[in-house]
C-alpha cells in the first residue's frame, strides 16, 4: 500500500494525486509507511521589518532606536538632528511615543490597579523594543504594533 509523503493519507493504486491534499504523485511522492506530519503552531509572529531599513541606518543609529524606549528621552531621537531623519529610528520612536504616552496614562490611573497592570505592560514592551532595537531589529512589538503615530 502506498501512502502521501506531504498528509500521509492511504493511495489508492491508480492515483495520480493525493485525494486529500492534491499532491501529485511521483515516484518520491509514494512511500510503503504511513508518517503522519505534525501541524505547524499557528502561532502570530511579530512582523518583522528590518529588511526595510538600509543597514548603514541602522548600524548608525541603533543608540538613538534605544533612547526612543526610556521614557521622556523619546525627544532626543525625535527632534535631534540626524538622527530624526533616520527611517529606523523613526519607526522606533513611534513606539517608544506610543509607550511613554501610555505610561503616562497608567501614571494617572495608578490610583486603581488597572495603572499598576498596564504599567507593568509598558515597561515590557520597552524593555522588547529596547532589545530589538539593541539588536538591530524592526519588529513590531506585541498589543501596540500596528498603532502608527508618525509615518
Amino acid at each position: 500500500m502506498a501512502f502521501c509523503t506531504k498528509c500521509g493519507t492511504e493511495l489508492p493504486a491508480e492515483a495520480k494525486a493525493c485525494p486529500n491534499c492534491g499532491t501529485m504523485i511521483a515516484e518520491e511522492g509514494v512511500q510503503s509507511n504511513p508518517v503522519p506530519q505534525p501541524e505547524a503552531p499557528a502561532s502570530p509572529a511579530a512582523a518583522d521589518h528590518t529588511a526595510e531599513f538600509d543597514a548603514k541606518d541602522i548600524a548608525d543609529n541603533k543608540v538613538m532606536a534605544v533612547l526612543a524606549y526610556i521614557g521622556i528621552l523619546v525627544l532626543i531621537p525625535l527632534l535631534v538632528s540626524p538622527a530624526k531623519d533616520s527611517p529606523f529610528v523613526r519607526y522606533h520612536v513611534n513606539f517608544g511615543l506610543i509607550l511613554w504616552i501610555g505610561g503616562m496614562i497608567s501614571g494617572l490611573l495608578s490610583v486603581v490597579c488597572i495603572g499598576v497592570i498596564t504599567g507593568i505592560i509598558c515597561l515590557v514592551l520597552a524593555i522588547m523594543g529596547i532589545v530589538n532595537a539593541a539588536n538591530g531589529t524592526a519588529k513590531d512589538l506585541p498589543i501596540i504594533g500596528k498603532i502608527r503615530l508618525l509615518k
